[in-house]
């Protein structure tokens, strides 16, 4: 039989990231995944000549620099800029918020008239001490942009009332005085030229992976081939769900190839932020990497309550839950075997960049 050091489940960002560090340190990895292909949900498919993010949209952008040479030693990164639209009942505004948005919705040109705007609708919403996501929307950007673009886009988004929902999943709403429309405010942002398979490709050469391969369907086998496991997937499913299951969110997706048709909605990524339209937003993925193919591939993106076998994406960090994972971290920091890491085995949302940041810790660490 042979024996590795580290057994890694999953080939997601965390699982490939690690898999290289530490077979770079001179460590013998085996990677697994019960999924018939690579990359976790950054995996992109080639369709008509157009790299498909079958998992949604995926934009890389990070201030981390270190991060941002790490990947760029493997693939090059083009120069795709984050800027999705919003669609309301056929009227488009620029996201974020910014004085494009400001002047499609009001009509004004500066950023004195804007904050004007922006403040009289504070004042008159009268809220001083916000008690739910409603209220902290409005009281930092007004009624109008919230009634527009937030309320049922966000509603859609977590199933739930907008006054059901706590402040801090939007605290941090961007609002901008200038003329900018890039959704992030990183340093390095760019879409992998070829598609992100590419990139998870290049980080397990070298490595032993075994695709098809579920983890607790044959576990006692995979314990015994190595000496320490890293496990990438659901804490709660580890440890066989014994205090309960943690909730998601998940995305569904209907994804379509339009023959004959170069340039579907001129745009990488547009929200609908109307309650009447089912989706939350429509991805035309050629335009992540300025394709001129003569077809396009498009997804219609839908936001929906998770069930066990679903695809799990969001957490609900909610009281409920973030107790409940308290109870199953508690369990998996007495492993002395098993590191759990990454966005499901820590049940915490984390952007591309922090998951390659946490990785190579944990590699530097071991």
């Amino acid at each position: 039989m042979v024996k590795f050091n580290y057994l890694i489940v999953g080939t997601g960002l965390f699982g490939a990231t690690i898999a290289h560090s530490l077979t770079r340190s001179g460590k013998q990895c085996f990677v697994i995944d019960k999924r018939s292909h690579i990359g976790g949900n950054i995996y992109t498919k080639l369709v008509n000549g157009i790299n498909v993010h079958k998992y949604g949209a995926h934009i890389f952008h990070t201030s981390n620099k270190r991060v941002w040479d790490f990947v760029n030693s493997f693939v090059e990164f083009n120069r795709y800029i984050n800027a999705p639209i919003a669609n309301y009942k056929g009227k488009l505004y620029n996201l974020p918020f910014n004085m494009n948005t400001f002047y499609q919705m009001w009509g004004v040109t500066t950023p004195e008239q804007a904050a004007t705007k922006i403040e009289e609708q504070r004042r008159e919403s009268g809220i001083t001490h916000p008690r739910n996501l409603e209220e902290q929307a409005i009281s930092l950007i007004g009624k109008d942009i919230y009634y527009t673009l937030i309320k049922d886009y966000t509603e859609k988004q977590w199933g739930r009332k907008a006054t059901e929902l706590p402040t801090f999943i939007i605290r941090r709403l961007p609002v901008r005085l200038t003329f900018d429309n890039n959704y992030f405010n990183d340093k390095y942002q760019g879409i992998p030229v070829g598609g992100y398979t590419k990139l998870v490709e290049k980080l397990l050469e070298g490595v032993e992976v075994k695709l098809d391969m579920d983890y607790f369907e044959n576990k006692e086998y995979f314990d015994s081939v190595a000496d320490r496991i890293i496990y990438t997937g659901e804490i709660d499913r580890y440890f066989d769900y014994c205090f309960g299951h943690l909730e998601y969110r998940t995305v569904s997706f209907e994804t379509e190839v339009l023959e004959g048709v170069s340039n579907y909605q001129g745009n990488a990524v547009v929200n609908y932020t109307d309650a009447e339209t089912p989706y939350t937003r429509i991805i035309e993925h050629k335009h992540f990497e300025f394709g001129n193919q003569p077809d396009t591939v498009i997804s219609k993106e839908y936001s929906k309550e998770w069930r066990l076998g679903d695809e799990p994406y969001y957490p609900v960090n909610d009281e409920r839950n973030s107790a409940l994972y308290t109870k199953y971290k508690a369990l998996a920091d007495a492993q002395e075997r098993v590191i759990f890491g990454g966005r499901l085995a820590e049940y915490k949302y984390y952007d591309m960049h922090q998951v390659i940041e946490r990785a190579l810790n944990l590699a530097n660490s071991l």
